[in-house]
């Protein structure tokens, strides 16, 4: 059985025992073992195919938190030519590691 869901601004097609990233989940960090409810975005697929608006709205996806991890540095650099303006900054974006527990339909 899988599921296509909304998460962290993006769709993801997940199964029970699947692992994804996504951004970091708002309201703080929450700590490994916490569960998380995705909302099913498009389908479900299982015995049935379910990909009704009204028959979505009943099914739950269950995430249980793994870790906090950080993403790849990505660097950043302006530069002027003939000014001698050089700035340079880097960034690492925060994401949640999940653990897909359940699939309610």
């Amino acid at each position: 059985m899988y599921a296509i869901v909304r998460a962290g601004g993006r769709q993801e097609k997940v199964s029970v025992g699947s692992e994804l990233l996504i951004d970091r989940v708002s309201g703080g960090t929450p700590a490994a073992g916490t569960n998380l409810q995705l909302s099913p975005l498009l389908l479900v697929d299982g015995s049935t195919v379910t990909s009704d608006a009204s028959a979505l709205a009943g099914v739950t996806v269950t995430a249980e938190v793994v870790e906090e991890v950080k993403g790849p540095k990505i660097t950043i650099l302006r530069y002027k030519n003939k000014t001698g303006y050089r700035k340079r900054q880097g960034h690492r974006q925060k994401h949640t590691k999940v653990r897909i527990t359940a699939i309610d339909a």
